[in-house]
């Protein structure tokens, strides 16, 4: 099966080099700009192109089109011409498979790699999760071994749409938001000269707890222990920033509902 990406952003930087890896034939990088599809291209050693996608290969058997969510249906629907028997996947979280419909392409699907991925450092594919979804089953069927190629069948998922809409929701509390509080610690600690790194044994503990017992268990700390004199003392630290102080205020709130909650 000959493989074209459309695209070559993160997600396409840690996935094309993954299956050529695994032995697939990926032929192409089309990305809009040429630094980015040269790059790629260059990493896995295929062509390049770039520009209008209209000029990506039409010799491919499967289109992978990562791209901005923004932009994915005006993609796929420049893309489909010359390409109408081909497979075309996206790799977005929470954008539906009806946009192929949408755009005329009968052979739609999506290969979604549930994981944060960045140019500067590799992913591990053995351990993400892929989530699958195709009109027709015999295309699932082919990506599901695809998948299987780079991660054990066990993590390899047929979900719906909606499905995977709820699994996109999870991922930004779980990684983006969790992310985004990694960021306002390091704020907080360079107001007193304290590197990040002292944090990281204990992002590292709290994530190894998770192994063992579901979030809601894992929970330390002064708001599920109702420490008022804490949250007070801490609350006036952040009366100078109140954007960090309404971030504190919800998430001391959303703890100690979710902890009654269970």
């Amino acid at each position: 099966m000959k493989i074209a990406f459309i695209g070559a952003g993160r997600l396409a930087t840690n996935l094309a080099p993954a299956l050529k890896e695994a032995g697939c034939e990926v032929v192409e990088v089309w990305s809009k700009t040429q630094a980015s599809a040269e790059a790629l291209a260059a990493r896995i050693g295929c062509k390049a192109r770039w520009g209008r996608v209209e000029q990506a290969t039409r010799e491919a058997d499967l289109y992978l089109v990562s791209v901005k969510d923004s932009v994915l249906a005006d993609v796929i629907r420049e893309l489909h011409t010359g390409r109408e028997q081909a497979l075309f996947a996206h790799t977005a979280g929470s954008m539906p498979l009806s946009l192929f419909a949408e755009a005329g392409h009968t052979r739609g699907a999506v290969f979604y790699p549930m994981q944060t991925f960045s140019k500067e450092r590799m992913v591990a594919f053995s351990r993400v999760h892929i989530f699958l979804e195709a009109t027709f089953r015999d295309d699932l069927n082919v990506l599901s071994s695809l998948a299987s190629r780079i991660v054990v069948s066990a993590n390899v998922h047929k979900v719906s749409s909606a499905e995977r809409c709820r699994l996109h929701l999870a991922a930004v509390f779980a990684c983006n938001f969790a992310n985004h509080c990694f960021a306002l610690s390091d704020e907080v600690l360079r107001e007193a000269d304290i590197p990040f790194d002292a944090m990281l044994p204990l992002i590292e503990e709290t994530v190894q707890k998770l192994h063992e017992l579901p979030p809601v268990e894992a929970q330390t700390g002064p708001a599920i222990r109702r420490d008022e004199n804490v949250i007070g003392m801490q609350r006036a630290m952040l009366l100078q920033r109140p954007d960090l102080l309404a971030v504190y205020d919800i998430l001391t709130r959303s703890i100690q509902e979710l902890k009654y909650e269970k």
